[in-house]
């Protein structure tokens, strides 16, 4: 069953993360997102704070990002500075390499760092692309454990690649209907946004949502 363009706008982080981004690209991010009616915008914290009007539109921002290979101390630091400067959520980047080494322990530690310094929603990214079912499995887990909101495929920015239906279903299948799951990296079209939608996902994020959203054939309401 595909979802109405207005649901899917819903579940929408309007994302813009590219490493030249000027602060005239996110004034019309901010005004894209308000007219599509997209649920946030995700930007770097260095963007922050927005002092666009937003609406009803929340602010995301990232945190380790892309690489994840910051100290927990630098991760929630961030995470806390990003916070005062007005961000509701942040998506942060989980250490991968502690992960493949089968430190889980120490992956759910430095989440639950940035999950103390942060007040807002909390999303884990954990590079699913890059990971074995197991791993994926075992970093969902550790999410959990540490207290996130949600977790979350892709920065967009590995190699590996971006989100996958498959990776989608297994962390929800893990996880869901007690964390988010939000499919992220690679999505451009309606086709695979609903795709992650029937898979599991509860939020997308998404760089090019007007093409996405203008490819559905329903207009309509939920």
């Amino acid at each position: 069953m595909e979802i109405t363009r207005t649901a899917l706008a819903t579940m929408v982080d309007h994302t813009l993360l590219k490493t030249d981004a000027t602060h005239a690209q996110i004034s019309a991010l901010v005004a894209e997102a308000r007219e599509l009616g997209t649920f946030s915008i995700c930007v770097s914290p260095s963007m922050l704070p927005i002092t666009e009007e937003l609406g009803e539109v929340k602010v995301a921002t990232v945190c380790g990002f892309p690489s994840g290979n910051h100290t927990p101390a630098a991760k929630a630091a961030e995470a806390a500075e990003s916070s005062k400067l007005g961000a509701d959520e942040v998506d942060m980047v989980i250490n991968i390499g502690l992960l493949k080494e089968g430190r889980a322990d120490l992956v759910e530690a430095e989440i639950a760092a940035v999950r103390q310094a942060t007040p807002g929603l909390l999303k884990v990214i954990i590079e699913s692309a890059a990971l074995t079912d197991d791993e994926i499995v075992a970093a969902c887990r550790a999410a959990e454990a540490a207290g996130a909101d949600y977790v979350k495929t892709s920065t967009g920015f590995h190699p590996a690649g971006g989100a996958s239906v498959h990776a989608v279903e297994l962390m929800a299948a893990t996880v869901g209907g007690r964390l988010g799951v939000k499919a992220s990296g690679g999505i451009r079209d309606y086709a695979t946004a609903n795709a992650m939608v029937e898979a599991g996902a509860t939020r997308l994020g998404l760089s090019g949502t007007r093409a996405v959203l203008d490819g559905s054939t329903d207009d309509g309401d939920y």
